[in-house]
């Protein structure tokens, strides 16, 4: 390394409605993130994301207050009418998105030809996890940044940004998905809808609360995927967060509801280069984006400032744990001290 400062990454915040977008821009995001109200982003819940108008309107909002705005298009077209992912890319294009979020190879085509003004943003749900496969994206249909799985150590995070060209972009806090992003087929077999195309695991047309007695039962169809007592937390109900009995043990068998969380490891990201640090949380309230925002522009800031003397302050973390899943916080694939 050099005794140059690193390149301070661009903070990118969740914006799953024109309050969280508005909440997120005056609290420091350097870049909001959005999707539209139908099957083309994978946080396709009731009730969030962008009609035309609040597109049109955020987009607005952000650029006026000196931040950037990407659209998040990335589910899978299907392949009997891929339109609907066409005309969302145009719309996005009309809208002045700085940039779209793109996994499926076809709409990554369709937006290199007939919009090559705007940046494309290789998905999560692209599952790239190694730089070979992110070189193919840039080489075949210019992708200029690439945001990784949440299941590569430091290291590997390491090794890829030096092999690539490309902007990287990670996850710095939120939600965890220790599955193969973008191949999760999970509550597929519960709900007979893939959420790489209808754009959310467990679709809540298909989540059950049932009460028997003292004990709430959470299902997704029929499945029963956990039971919570009357004073115990409910979190969204989905499978691989469900607790099942396995060898006589009732527990979360596939993945724990914690929160990833990266403050401790900030100065490391910053020094390999990482482009940009991406908060999850479209389906989180407003509050919490802007509590996380405020957070994570303090600590970046902090850092870029003296990197050799940052240190994660009790004020934050106090903030975060507040907004954490499960009120826990891990640092996820980025730490295996096994290895």
């Amino acid at each position: 390394m050099t005794d140059q400062k690193p390149i301070k990454p661009e903070l990118v915040c969740p914006a799953g409605s024109l309050r969280a977008l508005k909440l997120a821009v005056d609290a420091g995001a350097d870049t909001v993130y959005m999707g539209m109200k139908d099957a083309t982003n994978a946080r396709n819940f009731a009730g969030l994301n962008f009609t035309a108008a609040q597109a049109r309107e955020g987009v607005e909002y952000a650029h006026r207050h000196g931040a950037k705005v990407l659209m998040a298009l990335n589910t899978y077209g299907e392949a009997h009418d891929p339109s609907p992912w066409y005309r969302a890319v145009d719309a996005a294009a009309a809208f002045g998105a700085d940039a779209l979020i793109l996994a499926d190879p076809a709409v990554m085509a369709y937006a290199r030809d007939h919009h090559p003004q705007v940046r494309l943003h290789l998905s999560v749900q692209a599952s790239a996890t190694n730089y070979e496969a992110i070189e193919f994206y840039r080489e075949r249909y210019g992708i200029q940044r690439a945001v990784l799985p949440r299941v590569l150590t430091i290291s590997q995070v390491a090794h890829l940004i030096k092999n690539t060209g490309v902007e990287i972009e990670v996850f710095g806090f939120g939600s965890l998905c220790v599955m193969v992003e973008g191949r999760c087929a999970l509550s597929s077999y519960a709900t007979g809808r893939s959420p790489n195309n209808a754009g959310v695991c467990s679709p809540a047309a298909s989540v059950r609360w049932v009460e028997k007695g003292p004990v709430v039962e959470a299902r997704l169809n029929e499945v029963l995927i956990d039971c919570f007592g009357a004073d115990e937390a409910r979190g969204y109900p989905t499978l691989c967060k469900g607790r099942f009995e396995v060898e006589g043990v009732t527990d979360y068998a596939l993945e724990e509801p914690t929160s990833l969380n990266t403050l401790s490891v900030l100065p490391e990201l910053m020094n390999m280069g990482v482009a940009a640090i991406k908060i999850e949380g479209r389906q989180r309230s407003p509050a919490y984006v802007e509590q996380v925002t405020k957070v994570w522009r303090a600590a970046i800031d902090a850092c870029a400032l003296d990197p050799g003397r940052f240190f994660v302050q009790p004020v934050w973390t106090t903030a975060l744990g507040r907004v954490a899943e499960g009120q826990q916080h891990t640092l996820g694939a980025y730490n295996r001290p096994w290895r």
